[in-house]
């Protein structure tokens, strides 16, 4: 059994026989994925070490034991696993741990699935290396897919390995930072392969949930308005998405030319980014980097992962008056049934 001290050594045992694995049932992406978390794995140290070393700047010794209040909160208040995942810290030196690719036909928003071992079936496929990345995009491009990649600052193992904090991470404020850490310890609680809508919803309930119990708990309740405001934003610019993926649905189903399909496309997107641009800068948001990116059907599948059964989660925490186990059984509950029965279960909910 692999003890505490000699963690990161056991862990790389582990990640070897992946790699192993990997080159010989799955091909070169698998290696990229394994020799990347590898990577992340062998290079994180335990986050009381780090504070304690004379290198250590004020500032990331503070950022770092915030990051231990929350993670002792998310045990002792959230019921999220006691494990080790957030006790090391990795200084990956780059803005980005992973780069996601994703594609979607032309005229389609169903977006193409990649499926994997651990995680199941996903709209996305994730790479340590920028260049890789952009790579795949530009292959996928070839074939005649719209194509768009974005960066991840922070991504979950679901406990299959002890998940580091990143530097990546420290980039964030307080709220995103503890919300963020919140949403990827709550993965580890409850997780459907192959059902992205399902997952992302019930960890972003908790995030809300564990984040405004967090912030009341350390007197900071002015910093509640400001996530729930944000929170406000994000669904806003989601319902013009909603919105511009309806209109385009129509417009791939009619019986026009492509050319004239391409032509309601670029209009409508562009609208959209009007619309979301002026948004943003109702809102106060001068940055509208949201927008900037290339809008497509690759783009627009990717911003509405998040969304879908949130407010169902939200309405069977108030149906468990706030109580967090509760919420975590009736979850589970959902999770045993057929994925059409979930879905109408949901529907009911929401």
């Amino acid at each position: 059994m692999c003890m505490t001290r000699r963690s990161i050594i056991c862990r790389g045992v582990k990640s070897l026989a992946l790699i192993a694995l990997c080159a010989t049932s799955s091909g070169c992406y698998y290696m990229h994925a394994a020799a990347g978390q590898w990577e992340v794995l062998q290079k994180s140290e335990p986050i009381d070490e780090v504070i304690d070393r004379d290198d250590t700047s004020a500032e990331l010794a503070e950022r770092l034991r915030l990051v231990q209040t929350a993670r002792r909160f998310s045990i002792d208040e959230l019921g999220l696993p006691d494990n080790r995942s957030y006790r090391s810290y990795t200084d990956i030196e780059r803005d980005f741990v992973v780069w996601n690719v994703f594609a979607a036909p032309e005229f389609s928003l169903q977006p193409r699935q990649w499926c994997f071992p651990v995680a199941g079936c996903v709209n996305y496929r994730g790479y340590f290396k920028k260049e890789a990345a952009y790579r795949e995009a530009e292959r996928l491009a070839k074939d005649g897919y719209d194509v768009a990649v974005g960066g991840v600052s922070a991504y979950s193992t679901l406990g299959n390995f002890d998940d580091p904090l990143l530097s990546s991470m420290l980039r964030w404020d307080d709220i995103q930072l503890v919300g963020t850490l919140f949403h990827e310890l709550a993965h580890q609680v409850l997780y459907i392969k192959g059902d992205t809508g399902f997952n992302e919803a019930f960890a972003t309930a908790v995030e809300e949930f564990g984040l405004e119990q967090w912030l009341n708990a350390n007197g900071r309740p002015e910093d509640i308005d400001i996530y729930w405001r944000r929170r406000q934003l994000r669904e806003e610019l989601m319902s013009l998405v909603a919105v511009a993926r309806d209109d385009l649905r129509g417009y791939y189903a009619a019986t026009v030319a492509d050319d004239d399909k391409r032509q309601r496309k670029a209009a409508r997107l562009e609208q959209l980014r009007v619309d979301a641009t002026a948004l943003l800068r109702q809102s106060g948001r001068a940055d509208t980097a949201w927008i900037n990116g290339e809008l497509n059907n690759a783009r627009l599948a990717s911003m509405t992962l998040y969304e879908g059964w949130l407010p169902a989660f939200r309405a069977l925490l108030a149906d468990c008056e706030q109580d967090i186990q509760c919420f975590y059984s009736r979850a589970a509950e959902l999770s045993e049934l057929d994925k059409a029965e979930r879905d109408a279960r949901l529907e009911a909910l929401g």
